[in-house]
C-alpha cells in the first residue's frame, strides 16, 4: 500500500510539475542552446531498481571540448558558468521529472551514478538498487555532492532499509531549503571530483567502491 501511495505521489508531482514548470525549462532550454549549442538535453544509461539500465535526461551543463588527442576535457574545464547555475540550482534536474513519469525514478530514493560502478559496490552498498533511484535522496540533505561515496552509500541503505512516506516528505522539504541555499556544491575547480571520474584502483579500500 505504502509503495503505490509513492507512485501515486511521483505520478501526480511529476505530472503537475512538467505542465507548471514548462515556461522555465523552455527558458533553461533556449539559453542552453545559446550558451552551448547542441543538444539542449544530456542522457546517459543510469542503473535503476535493481540495477537495470535507463537512460536519465538532464540539461546539458558542459561543453563538448577535446583536447589535441581527441579526448574529452576534464569536466571542470568543460562546465560553464550557465551549467554551474543550473547545477547550482538544480534546474539541470528538471528533465528527470520525465523519467519519473515514466517509472523509471522517484521523487525520492538514492541517486543513480555511473553503471561502470556496479562492479565495485559491496553487496551492501548493491542494496541502494533495491529502490528506485530518486531525483532527491538523503544524500542529498546531508551534504549534497560534497559528501565521500562511502558516507553516500552509508545513507543510501539505511534510506532503503527505513524508508516511509514521511521520512520522503521531510527529504523532499529539506531538498527545497537546501537548494534555496545553494548548499553542498563544489566549486568549479572542485567540479571533477564529482561528476563521473572512473573511480580509483589498486588499493583494498578502493576495491570496495568509488570513492
Amino acid at each position: 500500500m505504502r509503495r503505490a501511495v509513492k507512485r501515486a505521489m511521483d505520478i501526480l508531482v511529476a505530472a503537475t510539475g512538467l505542465v507548471a514548470l514548462a515556461p522555465v525549462m523552455v527558458g533553461v532550454a533556449l539559453a542552453v542552446r545559446i550558451a552551448m549549442g547542441r543538444p539542449v538535453l544530456y542522457r546517459q544509461e543510469r542503473p535503476g531498481f535493481r540495477g537495470l539500465p535507463f537512460e536519465i535526461v538532464k540539461f546539458r551543463t558542459m561543453r563538448s571540448e577535446l583536447d589535441a588527442d581527441g579526448r574529452a576535457l576534464p569536466a571542470h574545464k568543460r562546465i560553464t558558468p550557465l551549467g554551474q547555475l543550473l547545477r547550482r540550482t538544480s534546474l539541470d534536474e528538471l528533465p528527470g521529472l520525465w523519467n519519473i513519469l515514466k517509472g523509471e525514478m522517484s521523487l525520492v530514493g538514492p541517486r543513480p551514478l555511473l553503471m561502470e560502478y556496479l562492479r565495485y559496490y559491496t553487496p551492501e552498498q548493491a542494496r541502494r538498487h533495491d529502490v528506485r533511484p530518486g531525483l532527491t535522496g538523503l544524500a542529498q540533505v546531508n551534504g549534497r555532492q560534497l559528501l565521500e561515496f562511502d558516507d553516500r552509500f552509508t545513507l543510501d541503505v539505511w534510506y532503503v532499509d527505513n524508508w516511509s512516506l514521511r521520512l520522503d516528505l521531510d527529504i523532499l522539504l529539506r531538498t527545497l531549503q537546501k537548494v534555496a541555499a545553494g548548499e553542498g556544491v563544489p566549486p568549479i575547480s572542485h567540479v571533477h571530483r564529482y561528476l563521473g571520474d572512473p573511480p580509483r584502483q589498486g588499493t583494498e579500500s578502493d576495491r570496495r567502491g568509488p570513492r
